[in-house]
């Protein structure tokens, strides 16, 4: 269950420092990347993600039944060990390969700059670059704002090379996909039967006994979505995966952490994907992201909105063709999600909106 709670005013955008010229090779990209890979973790901690497990949450038995278990998987003498034991692709191919944004031990922060820190208007504000009042709830409305999918759509490289693919079925509202024309498969939408793997994909959803539920199970996303990717080779392609928020919200820690782990695994498969594909093979750029944050301490962790504490701030990896090594950026930058939009255009070379994309900025100051 989403959160649904309006309130009040995150202020504008942030100047930052001079070293972040070095964060990408030239102030605009010389050679574009052909293919974006765009994935988000639903209302996943960035505590989870840069210290690995909270034992102060795991240790309470409201919200953790299996701590023993949990501990053996994925604890151990440090956070730097915990989190490579939680998102071993983040903390191996990310942190050698690419850049992590969102450690507050550090600085180093990312926001988002909505008023509401829930996921309609999170998603609104990265996809549009417009964190507005009049996206103020989880409501199925069709999105007013043009999204940067939507305007790629519209230029000839692009056009029909779009793939969505997300678990929560409130996405074809927020990218409005009536106007915009995008094909978005979200929820337990059915998906074409191009061969027995997503036949079979159509009977499980087909047969679940709970057809009502908002978010489906994020491996039958990535199930769909994969297969998709592998039979007609979109340019730009987004998997919005859903159950970390669904467990936080259900008070489950344990499964919180396994539905973490398990979207580590996914990425890396997509990123081998990507890496031994003709085409694809470095001229990839992956982001990935979240939507909001959540409740900064063990009474809280499982809630966000603007009166739980912590509910804005998320984080930020990015990975691939025309970015430079340099892992987890421990510099007192501040970042926010309303400039992912400009950042997936910079990386293909076109404009969308007045912000600026992350690198962009960087290098500006």
């Amino acid at each position: 269950m989403k959160q649904i709670i309006a309130c009040f005013f995150l202020l504008s955008f942030a100047k930052f420092p001079q070293k972040g010229a070095d964060h990408l090779t030239q102030h605009k990209v010389e050679q574009a990347s052909p293919h974006i890979f765009i994935i988000t973790l639903d209302g996943f901690r960035w505590q989870e993600m840069f210290n690995g497990i909270d034992t102060n949450i795991l240790n309470n038995e409201n919200y953790s039944h299996n701590a023993e278990t949990m501990l053996a998987m994925y604890g151990g003498e440090s956070e730097e060990n915990n989190r490579k034991k939680l998102m071993p692709f983040f903390w191996s191919i990310v942190a050698a390969k690419g850049q992590l944004y969102g450690n507050r031990k550090y600085d180093n922060k990312v926001n988002v700059a909505n008023l509401f820190s829930i996921s309609y208007p999170g998603y609104n504000e990265m996809f549009t670059g417009k964190p507005t009042f009049s996206v103020s709830s989880n409501s199925k409305k069709p999105n007013t704002n043009k999204n940067i999918f939507e305007y790629l759509n519209t230029l000839p490289k692009y056009k029909n090379k779009i793939a969505i693919f997300t678990s929560w079925d409130v996405f074809p509202f927020i990218l409005n996909e009536d106007r915009s024309g995008l094909e978005i498969n979200s929820g337990l939408k059915n998906v074409p039967e191009e061969n027995y793997t997503l036949k079979n994909l159509n009977l499980v959803q087909n047969s679940l006994l709970v057809k009502e539920e908002a978010t489906r199970n994020d491996m039958l996303t990535f199930v769909a979505a994969k297969e998709y990717l592998t039979a007609h080779r979109p340019s730009v392609f987004y998997l919005g995966l859903g159950e970390t928020d669904e467990y936080a919200h259900s008070e489950n820690y344990d499964m919180y952490l396994q539905k973490a782990n398990e979207a580590d695994k996914m990425i890396a498969d997509l990123w081998y994907w990507a890496q031994s594909t003709e085409g694809y093979k470095n001229n990839t750029t992956f982001i990935i992201t979240t939507d909001h944050g959540r409740g900064s301490n063990a009474a809280k962790w499982m809630d966000h909105g603007f009166f739980t504490k912590g509910s804005s701030q998320t984080w930020l990896a990015i990975l691939g063709k025309n970015v430079q090594a340099q892992g987890e950026i421990k510099s007192g930058d501040q970042l926010y999600q309303k400039q992912i939009a400009q950042t997936i255009a910079y990386f293909l070379g076109e404009d969308f909106g007045n912000e600026k994309s992350v690198f962009e900025s960087l290098a500006d100051n």
